[in-house]
């Protein structure tokens, strides 16, 4: 494809996180047109090519997947969904921009790893914490060897009182794939293994509860509760992760807890020549100096472009290149490799190895 030629893409989903891709993408109309867009409830779809001017509604996934003049898909669906339609994108010769997690677990993320190698398709995970500025600092720094070697890092986020849409798809198991280790902890995985230079994991121990949600506790404000529905996963989630060159990631989060929190996601990383602090959008580098402690404060750019708007445009990049995206199918399927292991340890009791074959 000319990288001088607009890349023409379809939306599938026209709820929140969709209507966020309409916004992001939309302001880089240079590079791309999103052409057509469907939704399960199509007077939404009708409603969002209103707004945004996209002139075709596709009655289903699978008619907008079929048309001629889109060279890529947006999957912006629930979870259960995802694997499902990017695979028959990517067989019908579209490339994919698919939410996280890219899978509902590690046996859908397989068939999407398998899918795109064998068309050879781009197909990137909507991880947008990687684009933001200051983890784009710090990874500068970790790269010109600041840290060192990273050896340990710690990363989470605890929401207080944060349990999304009870009874709806977000709390059944089966159309989720979890609670909010595969909802928040899926993003904090895939920061931390950016930072620390993407060791492969090999092994996971942890252990997941649900004290708040059977109990209708913990509600948070985000999304229409159904509480003639159901809650059948945790609330709570905290793993160790041990890679192949000794190092380790430890993992902690909540939709619901009772602990002194901001509610801003987190990571700690523990460095032979230094460490870092980052808490949303704040940072601290930390070292020794003379014997001496030293610190020093991370500022992220003020007229800063956006994470996802960096996220968009890497995608279309990787698509008029041919380059693969940082946040590839390996990385999302890495994802739920960990998150599988970590049910399974939660549920034996015991540590889980990982199981890379396809």
């Amino acid at each position: 494809m000319s990288s001088t030629q607009k890349i023409r893409i379809g939306l599938i989903g026209a709820g929140n996180i969709g209507n966020v891709h309409l916004q992001e993408f939309g302001s880089i109309k240079d590079l791309c047109e999103i052409v057509a867009i469907t939704d399960v409830y199509l007077p939404l779809a009708e409603q969002r090519a209103q707004q945004y001017g996209i002139s075709i509604v596709a009655p289903s996934p699978e008619a907008l997947i079929s048309r001629d003049d889109i060279d890529a898909v947006i999957v912006a669906v629930p979870n259960m969904a995802h694997a499902e339609l990017t695979v028959l994108a990517l067989e019908r010769g579209k490339h994919v921009l698919v939410e996280k997690p890219m899978g509902l677990d590690a046996s859908a993320a397989k068939d999407i790893v398998r899918a795109q190698k064998r068309t050879g398709k781009v197909v990137m995970v909507s991880h947008q914490m990687r684009w933001e500025p200051l983890s784009l600092l710090v990874k500068g720094q970790i790269d010109r060897g600041e840290l060192g070697h990273i050896y340990t890092a710690k990363t989470g986020w605890y929401r207080r009182k944060g349990i999304p849409g009870w009874g709806t798809w977000f709390t059944q198991h089966a159309q989720s794939g979890g609670g909010p280790l595969i909802d928040i902890g899926v993003h904090m995985l895939d920061l931390a293994f950016f930072l620390m230079g993407e060791p492969k994991p090999v092994s996971v121990y942890g252990s997941t509860y649900a004290e708040f949600g059977p109990r209708k506790k913990g509600i948070g404000t985000w999304g229409k509760p159904n509480w003639n529905g159901t809650y059948d996963v945790e609330d709570l989630a905290t793993a160790i992760i041990k890679m192949e060159d000794g190092s380790s990631l430890t993992l902690e989060v909540s939709w619901a807890v009772h602990m002194d929190t901001d509610s801003t996601p987190f990571v700690h990383l523990m460095g032979s020549e230094g460490g870092v602090v980052l808490r949303g959008n704040e940072g601290k580098f930390l070292t020794e100096r003379f014997d001496q402690a030293i610190s020093a404060p991370l500022t992220a750019p003020q007229d800063d472009e956006g994470a996802r708007v960096r996220l968009s445009k890497h995608f279309l990049e990787c698509i008029s290149e041919g380059k693969t995206p940082w946040t590839s199918a390996e990385t999302g399927l890495r994802s739920n490799l960990i998150i599988d292991a970590i049910y399974e340890s939660s549920r034996t009791g015991g540590e889980v190895k990982l199981d890379w074959s396809l």
